[in-house]
């Protein structure tokens, strides 16, 4: 029998409040990537992690277009989990303000979710650019990953921000990139299947930007529920059932 591996105050890297917070940080990658600031995007980020003009895209071999996507997802995926295991490490500090982080996060998370949905659009438009950018082609996708991750678009930046504080609330860096990795798998995922079937996607794309607005009001809802259920308690709560159907959790072998 295999026991989950131990790491952080609980001694544990699964436990009941990383089962509560997995599904939601999936989510808020899947909803960053439909977001008005990336989705236009992908066609030329893949253009140009690929090295093949755009208008020649829908022609281009799929495992140049596969391998470039999923070396730009493992740049941003570097810079992301690594942010989530800092969150997590840091919140491990405070572990005697758990209940005044908990109220602190819900309030952060409320605002956040206020600012994704485009209520507040002098926050939503700042952004960090670097304007040197890497060679064009494989060898520079997991280069201008990184720089994406980085200076993310300020589409994603509230729904990233949203995971660093569960990070955070968790309070162990190892369970803060697991965190982190549900995220990137939610945000990088999508790139790797567009790269797939790229002519497919393209109408698929379509759709989702006629709704553009249901995306950011979904993805807003889903922050401020958050931010309610840790502002209230609730989560805790949760947390807690979660805790005791875990505990003493096994796989075999």
């Amino acid at each position: 029998m295999l026991a989950a591996a131990g790491t952080g105050p609980n001694g544990t890297v699964m436990n009941g409040a990383l089962l509560v917070a997995l599904p939601i940080a999936l989510l808020g990658g899947l909803v960053s990537f439909f977001s008005p600031c990336v989705l236009p995007l992908v066609p030329g980020y893949l253009s140009y992690v690929t090295g093949i003009a755009g208008t020649d895209l829908a022609e281009a071999r799929r495992g140049r277009m596969v391998a470039g996507a999923s070396l730009f997802v493992l740049g941003f995926s570097a810079v992301f989990i690594s942010s989530g295991a800092l969150f997590g490490y840091f919140g491990w500090t405070l572990q005697d303000n758990k209940g005044t982080l908990s109220r602190v996060l819900g309030v952060l998370m409320i605002l956040l979710g206020v600012f994704f949905m485009g209520l507040m659009p002098w926050f939503t438009q700042r952004e960090f650019r670097f304007h040197k950018r890497p060679t064009a082609g494989l060898v520079g996708a997991p280069l201008l990953g990184a720089l994406f991750g980085v200076g993310w678009t300020p589409c994603i930046g509230p729904t990233l921000a949203a995971v660093n504080f569960l990070s955070w609330h968790e309070s162990s860096a190892g369970r803060g990139a697991v965190l982190m990795i549900a995220y990137c798998l939610g945000l990088g995922v999508p790139f790797v299947l567009t790269a797939v079937a790229f002519r497919k996607a393209l109408g698929a794309f379509g759709w989702v930007k006629r709704h553009y607005v249901w995306v950011m009001r979904a993805g807003g809802t889903m922050m401020i529920v958050t931010g309610v259920l840790l502002l209230t308690g609730v989560w805790d709560h949760l947390v807690n059932e979660m805790q005791s159907w875990s505990d003493g959790f096994t796989v075999g072998i």
